[in-house]
C-alpha cells in the first residue's frame, strides 16, 4: 500500500487506533499529528468527524469544540444549513488553519400525516404550556458535553423495520403544515425491543410526555445524542451507562402517533442530524 493511502487510513481511524510503530519510524506520525483533516463537503443533516493535532483549540459556529486525546472533533450540520462552513483550528504550537467545508443541499419531500388527534396539532393553552415545559426538559438534557467518544462507534439500527418517515421531510399534520421531521420513523409492532445504536449514558427518561409519549435520550459524548420517542416501555434510568446493542426500551404508539413505530432522532446539542447518514458512515 502506498504511503498516501496508509496516511489517509490512519487519519480516518484516528479516534480508535494508535499509529503503528513502523510508520512512526518513517516520520509519518509527525505528519499525522500536525494535519487538520475534515471532509471537503458534507450533506445537510450530517455528523462530521474531523482530525486535528491533539491539544488544539477548535471553534465552529461560535462554539469551542471538545478535542479528544486522539485529536478527534465532531459537530452536526443542520437541516437548513447553506454553508460553506468554517472550522477554525489553533494548534498547540500557535499556528492556525481554517478548514472550509461545502454543504451539499438535499431535497425535502412533503409527508402528509392524517388521523392525528386534533388537540396535539392545535393544543389548548394549558396543554401548550405543558408541552413547552416538557420540551425544555429534553432540550436541557442535550446540553451535555461529556468527554466520552461513544459517537465514534459504528452505529447500529435500534430496530429493524420499514422506514415510514424520513429526517427533514416537511410534515403536514391533518392538512396543517408543521416543522421538518426531526428523525426517522421505523414501523414495527408494539413491544419490539429497542437496542442502543451506540454506547452512551441516559440523560433523560420519561414514560409520558404529551407529544412524544415514552421518551428516552441517550448521550454519546461531545454533544452527540440519540432520542427515542413513542415508547411503550423504558428499561433504563437517567445516569445509567449503556453499551451498544443493550435493550433500553420497547416500541409503542404513545404521544402524538397514529400507530406503533420507533422515532429515532439524533442531535449535536440543539442541532438535529440525520440518523441514516450516521449509519452510512459505517458502510
Amino acid at each position: 500500500m502506498r504511503p498516501a493511502f496508509v496516511l489517509a487510513a490512519l487519519l480516518l481511524a484516528a479516534p480508535l487506533y494508535p499509529i503503528p510503530s513502523a510508520l512512526a519510524q518513517d516520520g509519518i506520525d509527525e505528519l499525522v499529528d500536525n494535519r487538520v483533516v475534515f471532509p471537503a463537503s458534507a450533506s445537510q443533516g450530517a455528523m462530521v468527524i474531523g482530525k486535528v493535532p491533539a491539544g488544539s483549540r477548535v471553534r465552529y459556529a461560535d462554539r469551542d469544540l471538545r478535542v479528544s486525546g486522539y485529536g478527534s472533533v465532531v459537530f452536526g450540520i443542520g437541516r437548513d444549513e447553506k454553508g460553506p462552513l468554517q472550522v477554525q483550528v489553533r494548534r498547540p504550537d500557535g499556528s492556525s488553519e481554517t478548514a472550509v467545508i461545502a454543504v451539499t443541499a438535499r431535497d425535502w419531500p412533503v409527508e402528509r400525516v392524517n388521523g392525528v388527534p386534533p388537540k396535539t396539532v392545535n393544543p389548548p393553552p394549558a396543554i401548550a404550556a405543558r408541552i413547552a415545559r416538557e420540551q425544555a426538559q429534553v432540550t436541557e438534557s442535550r446540553r451535555r458535553d461529556d468527554n466520552r467518544t461513544d459517537f465514534a462507534q459504528t452505529f447500529l439500527w435500534p430496530v429493524q423495520g420499514r422506514i415510514s418517515g424520513r429526517f427533514g421531510n416537511a410534515r403536514v399534520y391533518n392538512g396543517q403544515p408543521g416543522a421538518g421531521h426531526s428523525g426517522i420513523d421505523i414501523a414495527v409492532p408494539t413491544g419490539t425491543p429497542v437496542k442502543a445504536p451506540a454506547a452512551g449514558v441516559v440523560s433523560f427518561a420519561s414514560p409520558d410526555l404529551y407529544l412524544t409519549g415514552g421518551t428516552l435520550v441517550l448521550d454519546h459524548g461531545f454533544g452527540i445524542s440519540s432520542n427515542f420517542l413513542h415508547l411503550s416501555r423504558i428499561d433504563v434510568k437517567v445516569g445509567d451507562r449503556i453499551e451498544q446493542g443493550q435493550v433500553i426500551a420497547a416500541v409503542g404508539a404513545t404521544g402524538r402517533a397514529t400507530g406503533p413505530h420507533l422515532h429515532w432522532g439524533m442531535n449535536w446539542f440543539d442541532t438535529r442530524i440525520d440518523p441514516l447518514l450516521v449509519l452510512e458512515r459505517g458502510k
